[in-house]
């Protein structure tokens, strides 16, 4: 156990039928929340990072099918986050969580790659609704033999 979960590591070739999801944010409160409403599904585990520099960390020693990231965080912003991540030649889909409603921020965000852009607010449970089918959406865009099943 590295502290973050028992999240699935690269070098596991017998992967279970689990979305691996990273969630990048800066408020504490929301990775538990966001933790907490996901993982109630038993097809999805949520490895949560408070930083991109943490965030980096695990996708040093982790696999992940999906991220989602938050655009305003101190140091390092989620289209930044986004940038660096293709950089490295990380393909993972990405959606941008974000609170902020400008559209340069999405316009930004879907240029560089990022799969979905969704708004911060509303009613709680139709928010994560949205959030879990954006995330079954993204994966099966990345990975065309996931539509097969």
């Amino acid at each position: 156990m590295n502290g973050y979960g028992d999240c699935i590591t690269k070098t596991n070739t017998a992967r279970p039928p689990v979305l691996s999801v990273l969630y990048v944010d800066d408020e504490p409160v929301l990775l538990e929340i966001f933790k907490l409403f996901l993982e109630r599904r038993p097809d999805i585990f949520v490895s949560t990072a408070s930083s991109v520099d943490q965030a980096m960390a695990l996708l040093d020693s982790l696999a992940f099918d999906v991220i989602i990231s938050d655009y305003q965080m101190p140091g390092t912003d989620g289209i930044a986050f986004l940038k660096l991540l293709r950089a490295n030649n990380l393909s993972i889909p990405f959606i941008l969580y974000t609170g902020r409603g400008r559209d340069e921020v999405m316009e930004e965000a879907l240029a560089n790659g990022a799969r979905f852009y969704i708004q911060k607010g509303g009613n709680p449970r139709t928010q994560f609704a949205e959030i879990d089918l954006k995330i079954r959406e993204a994966y099966r865009m990345n990975r065309p033999e996931a539509i097969l099943q």
